[in-house]
């Protein structure tokens, strides 16, 4: 069901010229949104910054065709399961409460109920991210949902592909954030977005059908800022969007951190600045939840016993870096197509993980 409320608040959305600042002046002066559209053209012109143009755009929402649109707009919402949300909802995100710049309505499709989560991480960051990137992104990203954490993101690859990713291997809610319509992706973002809503949601704060623009991107990324509770940066250069939500989501007074690495790498440069910034470096996904009093329990799994030296030798290897299998070979005395059969074994049990260029880490 779309309530009275949410209508009112899509009629005020589609009015050219109504931002958040202007929709929450015309809301405080009125008192309700709905009032609003009891008021006459010159109660509206009596409100500091709405001029003729204003008050006629105003005036226009109101009509039979502007009706004809927005009962369109429902129906298309109503057929293909999406939920229209609005600030007076129960269900709106509480942590949008506080944000000036605060969406009029969303478009959501999936379950609700993560949305109110008291546990929101966002992760964000490069979208040609590493191998290394990737993993501790999907790693951190499962072992947080494990912990009851809700994972937001925004779908796009790299880093945040990689944190739903790791939602999905804990079989546990994420939210997805939009830069463009729930019905306006390619057939491949359709599917991803079914894949995402089926335990947790995907959002956007544009209608249905509204396609992709650059200026978009940035005012998504204010919505995973301002919705999470917390943010970690996983690799970003100097000039990533993931450093603007970092910095929006320390502008909403939210806690940042940023994953170290190698200072030779560019891909990293941008989660240096904001640690020198003021960021809290974060090197553990257990520490993240420490720091947030979202106190981490011990994820229950499966132990591998080693059945050999070797094996045993092994893990402990790769349980501190990652290593390539030369590297390998070398520590463990083994030829490499010795070395090859046992590392294969181990993979088919879950034990570890090969990565691109032939490098290895333990699961």
């Amino acid at each position: 069901m779309i309530s009275q409320s949410a209508i009112d608040y899509l009629r005020l959305s589609l009015v050219s010229g109504v931002g958040a600042y202007t929709a929450q002046q015309l809301i405080e002066a009125f008192g309700s949104v709905d009032l609003i559209w009891q008021q006459s053209k010159q109660a509206w012109l009596d409100i500091e910054g709405v001029g003729p143009k204003l008050a006629s755009a105003l005036s226009a929402a109101r009509s039979l065709q502007a009706d004809r649109d927005i009962e369109s707009l429902v129906n298309i919402c109503q057929q293909e399961n999406i939920h229209m949300i609005c600030q007076a909802d129960d269900v709106w995100p509480q942590g949008l409460d506080s944000c000036a710049d605060a969406p009029m309505v969303l478009y959501v499709r999936g379950a609700l109920a993560s949305l109110q989560s008291q546990k929101i991480l966002a992760m964000v960051g490069a979208r040609k991210a590493s191998a290394e990137g990737r993993l501790i992104a999907r790693r951190w990203s499962a072992y947080c949902s494990q912990q009851g954490v809700v994972v937001i993101s925004g779908m796009a690859p790299g880093i945040d592909s990689a944190a739903h990713g790791g939602s999905l291997d804990a079989d546990a809610a994420g939210i997805a954030v939009l830069g463009y319509g729930l019905l306006a992706g390619s057939a491949q973002q359709i599917r991803q977005i079914d894949v995402l809503a089926e335990k947790g949601c995907v959002l956007s704060e544009y209608v249905p059908h509204t396609v992709a623009k650059a200026g978009y991107f940035p005012q998504r990324n204010r919505l995973i800022a301002g919705i999470a509770q917390g943010l970690i940066v996983i690799e970003g250069g100097l000039k990533s969007g993931s450093l603007i939500t970092a910095r929006q989501a320390s502008q909403y007074g939210r806690d940042v951190f940023a994953v170290p690495g190698s200072v030779l790498n560019d891909i990293h440069a941008g989660c240096h600045q904001l640690i020198q910034d003021g960021a809290i470096l974060a090197t553990d996904a257990a520490d993240v939840l420490q720091h947030l009093a979202w106190h981490a329990g011990e994820t229950k799994r499966a132990s591998y016993q080693p059945t050999s030296d070797i094996e045993a030798k092994i893990m402990g290897l790769l349980g501190r870096q990652i290593m390539h299998v030369d590297s390998l070979a070398e520590d463990c005395g083994l030829t490499v197509p010795a070395l090859s059969s046992i590392l294969l074994r181990l993979e088919l049990q879950g034990v570890i993980e090969k990565l691109p260029g032939s490098r290895y880490t333990l699961c």
